[in-house]
């Protein structure tokens, strides 16, 4: 090796490890990693994803209702239920990109569990019912999740969300991000 005192993650670390405060002080500068930004980004195009679904909902709305099946008398619970879940997962999604863009820990850890609940149920559902990942079925939501999960556990996102800042701290944090 060339002396380096960075050397390359392992594969799987002890829990003690990765509870433990961090001490890679480069990471704790008041520069938001490269990996925040994506991460961040990568959820907020989940989000505006979410939001062109919900327009492609309520276009096919009337086709899809009579495919289905459903009575006449239950159509505008369906509709407004499927809706309303739809906007709330969008906005969500929105607010999580905010919350992880400022730096919570508590939207990180939320946004890689609920990806990774995502990923796992579109395996499953391959694995069992043998349900096809195309591009337009959850090939893109799946390469999405994978890329939020590589980019928000990262060493220098974890160290980043973790360290304690104050409301004024993260205000000027945001303004010297755009300045870069």
């Amino acid at each position: 090796m060339s002396g380096d005192s960075r050397r390359k993650r392992a594969a799987s670390e002890p829990v003690e490890v990765l509870v433990a405060p961090d001490d890679e002080t480069h990471a704790l500068s008041s520069a938001r990693p490269l990996a925040t930004t994506l991460g961040s980004l990568f959820v907020f195009g989940r989000g505006i994803a979410g939001l062109f679904w919900i327009g492609a909902f309520l276009l096919a709305w009337p086709a899809l209702a009579d495919e289905e099946h459903i009575a006449a008398d239950e159509r505008p619970f369906v509709f407004w239920l499927v809706l309303s879940i739809g906007v709330l997962a969008a906005l969500t999604s929105l607010v999580f990109a905010w919350s992880i863009w400022r730096g919570s820990n508590l939207a990180r850890v939320l946004v890689m569990c609920g990806v990774t609940l995502s990923t796992i149920t579109a395996a499953s559902s391959y694995f069992a019912n043998g349900e096809q990942i195309t591009i337009q079925t959850t090939l893109l939501t799946v390469s999405l999740d994978i890329l939020v999960l590589l980019a928000l556990s990262s060493r220098d996102a974890r160290a980043w969300a973790r360290q304690p800042r104050s409301a004024s701290a993260r205000r000027t944090n945001v303004k010297r991000s755009r300045k870069a």
